[in-house]
């Protein structure tokens, strides 16, 4: 063979191989920030042991924020003329919700499997994004439509729930 031939086909090698760590390390990046963009709010609702948790009735909201007093549930737990929840979809003026407080705050996240499946939804978005690198990228497509399904199971689960 050529030097030429070989040459050129370690070129193609190297740029293959660099293409596939690119988009894999892309991949995974897009999914570490899924992650650590839910667990903010999700370490509160599923590690509840030694937390407050209790209910609040939504009473104000602002442009940001809904507030109302919390009426406590668990053992320990104090309650309060006022709390602060996050304004979303999922809290309206005039409903009560269970939720858990933020330890040293009086900020709560809204707790059960309503909560816990609020607080993935970046994960959901993450996995449908992730699928797109890897289906175009990484030229796997069996596993890109395993993580776009995930990626819609959890965001239909939360709009279902909620």
């Amino acid at each position: 063979m050529p030097s030429a031939v070989v040459s050129s086909q370690g070129a193609v090698a190297v740029l293959r191989f660099g293409r596939l760590a690119a988009m894999g390390v892309v991949a995974a990046l897009i999914l570490i920030a899924g992650v650590w963009a839910s667990w903010g709010t999700a370490h509160h609702v599923m590690l509840t042991k030694g937390r407050e948790s209790g209910t609040i009735e939504v009473t104000r909201c602002g442009a940001h924020t809904c507030s109302g007093p919390y009426t406590p549930i668990s053992a320990g737990s104090q309650p309060r003329e006022s709390v602060v929840i996050e304004k979303n979809v999922a809290v309206r003026k005039g409903q009560t919700y269970t939720v858990v407080v933020k330890p040293g705050s009086d900020d709560v996240v809204r707790s059960g499997p309503a909560g816990v499946l609020y607080a993935w939804v970046p994960l959901g978005g993450a996995l449908l994004l992730a699928s797109v690198v890897v289906a175009g990228g990484l030229r796997r497509t069996r596993a890109a439509w395993v993580m776009a399904g995930s990626g819609i199971a959890l965001l239909t689960a939360v709009f279902v729930t909620i």
